[in-house]
C-alpha cells in the first residue's frame, strides 16, 4: 500500500521487510536499485511527513549502527544506491533524506546555486528531527543511536559540518566534495553576510567537539575548490590539538583528478576507492552487525 507518497510494505512492521512482489508502488528512482538493497529498503516520511527518507537496514531485526546521509544540490536521496549497499553489507544501516526542495519535495527555485545556503539552513534545522524519528518505538530499536554517524556530499556536507559545530552525539562524520570555509566560495555575491556567517562552519569551531571526520575531495573540483575544505581541516586539527585530542581524528583524502563531471559529482574512476575508504572508516568508528546474507 501507499501512504503519504512513500513506498511501504503492506505489513507495516519494519522488522519484517516485504518481498519485492508485495510492494504495490515502485518509483523509477528505486527500481534501478540492486535487489539485495531493495529487499532491505523502505521509503518513509519522517517528522510528521515533512522529510522524505530512504531507510535501509542489514536485517531489520538486530540493532545496528546507522549513518544519516544528505545528498548534494539538484539530485535526490536515491541517487547512489551502491553507497547504501556497501553500508548494509558492512552491518551499518542507512538513513538518507531528501534535502529541502529536492527529490520527493522538489521545488524548481531551490535547484539554483543562489539558494544553496537557504537549503543548507533548512536542512540543518531538520537533522535533529530525523534523529528523533529514528528513536521512535515503531522501529523497535533496530537503529542504534549510540552508534550514529552523519555525512553528506556538497550541500549535504555543508549541513553536516555546520551541525558538528553545535552540541551533538554523533560518533563520526564523512563528507565529500564540500566546503567548510566559505571565504573560499563565491558567496559574497549571492548571500547576505549574516546568512554566510551563520552557516559557515569555520566561523563556529568554538563549538566543535573532537570527532572522527573523513573528508574526500578532488584537487581540481570546479564547483567547490579544495581549499574550501582543506582550510577547515587544518583549523580542526589545530582545534583538536588545543583540546588535547588526537589531531589525526581529521582525515582529508584528495585525488589530483578523478574524471568525474566537473571533478565534483562523484569521484569518477576513483569512486570505488572512495566508497571503500568511507565504509572502512565507518566500520572503524561505528562498528557493524554481522550480516549473514545481503
Amino acid at each position: 500500500m501507499r501512504s503519504g507518497g512513500a513506498i511501504i510494505p503492506a505489513q507495516r512492521d519494519p522488522r519484517n521487510p516485504a518481498p519485492l512482489a508485495t510492494i504495490a508502488f515502485m518509483s523509477k528512482r528505486i527500481a534501478h536499485m540492486p535487489a539485495a538493497l531493495l529487499r532491505q529498503t523502505r521509503l518513509e516520511r519522517l517528522a510528521s511527513g515533512e522529510i522524505p527518507a530512504l531507510l535501509a537496514h542489514p536485517d531489520w531485526s538486530t540493532p545496528a549502527p546507522v549513518m544519516l546521509w544528505m545528498h548534494g544540490r539538484t539530485v535526490h536521496k536515491e541517487l547512489d544506491p551502491g553507497r547504501y549497499l556497501r553500508w548494509i553489507r558492512a552491518g551499518i544501516a542507512a538513513c538518507a533524506v531528501d534535502l529541502p526542495g529536492h527529490g520527493e519535495r522538489f521545488e524548481e527555485s531551490l535547484q539554483s546555486p543562489d539558494h544553496t545556503l537557504h537549503v543548507v539552513k533548512q536542512m540543518l534545522g531538520e537533522i535533529d528531527r530525523v534523529v528523533e524519528e529514528l528513536a521512535h518505538p515503531r522501529w523497535k530499536g533496530v537503529f542504534d543511536l549510540d552508534r550514529m554517524g552523519i555525512g553528506g556530499m556538497s550541500a549535504g556536507g555543508m549541513a553536516t559540518l555546520r551541525r558538528l559545530c553545535d552540541e551533538h552525539e554523533f560518533r563520526c562524520a564523512a563528507v565529500e566534495s564540500t566546503a567548510g570555509d566559505f571565504s573560499h566560495m563565491p558567496y559574497m555575491q549571492r548571500y547576505e553576510p549574516e546568512l554566510i556567517d551563520e552557516m559557515d562552519p569555520v566561523k563556529h569551531l568554538d563549538g566543535w567537539r573532537p570527532t572522527p571526520l573523513l573528508a574526500l575531495h578532488s584537487e581540481t573540483d570546479e564547483w567547490v575548490p579544495v581549499s574550501a575544505i582543506r582550510s577547515l581541516c587544518e583549523q580542526i586539527r589545530r582545534h583538536d590539538k588545543e583540546q588535547g585530542a588526537d589531531p589525526g581524528l581529521m582525515t582529508l583524502k584528495t585525488w589530483p583528478e578523478t574524471g568525474a563531471p566537473n571533478e565534483h559529482a562523484g569521484f569518477g574512476r576513483m569512486a570505488h576507492e572512495a566508497k571503500n575508504l568511507q565504509v572502512e572508516f565507518l566500520r572503524q568508528h561505528l562498528g557493524g552487525v554481522e550480516v549473514v546474507d545481503s
